[in-house]
């Protein structure tokens, strides 16, 4: 069983004692020949730094066939990528990020291929937004409480369209000058188990995939290797889950395959992308080189209707 270590996932990527730091590990370059997808983005609608049409148009750039734009809690960036997508030849895949809750800890579930117009969902998602924001309050008064002088004005302006979470606050605070760097905040102040340190709303992982599958859904687990044990994994395997995000700027490549036998064992499907960000998270360079082949993209697609 391979080692984990846990930490927060805004935070910085962890990785396994005695591994190579995922900035060494070799990305997972797929047969340009075949085409490569990236399953695993962000825009302005959560905490990216790039419009919906920026992003696609990145993609473009990277050379990619398939882009999947997985915002935090937030569907609202995909008509625009899409549209977009079709007149730049970059397929865009409906995708959203969501927090499920295993014991105390929280654990990140990608969605693929679901309607993103289903009314349920949608119900959802504007209630997760909402949990998020009053969470964003709770630490903004927390830190006030430390002598921070952060407003959520301040935050709100970070986030602009789309939901609030910890990255904005982080860049709220740099951008005060409250701190030096992006990831001081969650060292120091937001991270799990620090000072003010808010747990987000408890979705349990049932419910969550249940949603996801209602809504014509796949759910996958990302990125397992920041800090997800492999007890963890086959408690969301029983659970319902469809997949592993198999390639991600923090899995080296013993962990790679690591879950890819995993996959193999328990036939599940297999996902990958580069969590890219953009802006004050510094990882431009990972875009176009975490990506998985689309043959991948086409068993997760057939697998919907089988």
């Amino acid at each position: 069983m391979v080692q984990r270590v846990e930490t927060d996932n805004q935070g910085g990527a962890a990785r396994a004692p005695g591994s190579d730091p995922p900035s060494s590990a070799r990305p997972a370059r797929s047969n340009d020949s075949e085409g490569r997808a990236d399953l695993h983005s962000h825009t302005t609608h959560s905490d990216g730094a790039l419009t919906p049409q920026e992003l696609v148009q990145k993609a473009r750039d990277a050379g990619l066939t398939a882009l999947a734009i997985t915002d935090h809690d937030n569907v609202g960036a995909l008509d625009e990528a899409m549209e977009w997508g079709k007149s730049l030849g970059v397929e865009v895949i409906p995708g959203v990020e969501l927090s499920v809750s295993l014991g105390e800890k929280d654990v990140h579930i990608l969605a693929y291929f679901f309607d993103h117009k289903n009314q349920t969902l949608l119900e959802y998602l504007t209630f997760f937004r909402q949990e998020r924001l009053k969470r964003a309050e709770r630490i903004v008064e927390k830190l006030n409480k430390m002598n921070i002088p952060l407003t959520m004005e301040a935050v709100r302006e970070q986030a602009g369209v789309g939901s609030v979470g910890r990255p904005h606050i982080a860049n709220a605070l740099l951008d005060e000058g409250l701190i030096e760097s992006y990831h001081e905040a969650f060292e120091r102040y937001i991270g799990m188990g620090g000072p003010a340190f808010e747990k987000k709303y408890q979705v349990n992982p049932i419910e969550a995939f249940r949603m996801i599958t209602g809504a014509g859904g796949l759910s996958f687990l990302a990125h397992p290797g920041k800090y997800t044990t492999d007890m963890e994994l086959s408690q969301l395997i029983k659970a319902g889950l469809d997949g592993i995000e198999v390639v991600h700027p923090s899995h080296d490549e013993k962990l790679q395959e690591h879950y890819r036998g995993v996959v193999n064992q328990y036939f599940l499907l297999e996902s990958g992308g580069s969590d890219f960000h953009g802006g004050k998270k510094n990882d431009d360079h990972v875009f176009g080189l975490y990506t998985v082949p689309m043959h991948a993209v086409e068993t997760m697609r057939s697998r919907l209707f089988s």
